[in-house]
């Protein structure tokens, strides 16, 4: 694939991230915001309004407000950029630039709602019986789908350098 192919397909997967966690949210705002939980696929599925004022799985959100924008909106802004960053200089390419590129569009689009209302709208649960995830959206999603990919890119390039050593 060619460069402007390549990034045209990350600027595809950012924009579709975050448009897509956008859209969702408003949704979850607008039609869930008030309304019981609701359960699909034998309870597999809950879907049901939450604002997060912490990070994930909440944590943080106990924190004294000063500190909880600090740590969240100003960290969170500052360690995006550092990733950035850190691709450019880097120069990374492939399935690690796409990884990181979608933890950034994820991570990017609940820093918008941290900036403008202090929380993270979260609407998604799953699990089977009393094992549960915690409440999350699409964007964490992006993120948590870009940290696998960095992980298994990694792993398969430490793999393929082993081989080449041994040889």
């Amino acid at each position: 694939m060619t460069r402007l192919g390549v990034r045209l397909v990350l600027v595809l997967a950012i924009a579709a991230t975050i448009s897509c966690d956008r859209a969702t949210k408003h949704l979850a705002a607008t039609t869930l915001a008030g309304a019981p939980a609701q359960s699909f696929l034998a309870d597999t599925v809950r879907i049901q309004y939450a604002e997060n004022a912490g990070g994930f799985l909440s944590m943080g959100s106990d924190l004294p407000p000063l500190l909880r924008t600090g740590l969240f909106t100003f960290g969170t802004g500052l360690a995006l950029l550092g990733l950035i960053v850190a691709a450019v200089v880097f120069r990374w390419t492939g399935w690690p630039l796409l990884g990181v590129s979608l933890y950034v569009a994820g991570g990017a689009s609940n820093w918008i709602d941290r900036i403008a209302h202090g929380t993270v709208i979260d609407f998604i649960n799953v699990g089977i019986g009393p094992l549960r995830t915690g409440i999350f959206n699409v964007a964490d999603v992006a993120i948590m789908l870009g940290v696998a990919i960095v992980v298994v890119a990694e792993v398969a390039r430490s793999r393929r350098q082993s081989k080449v050593e041994l040889s």
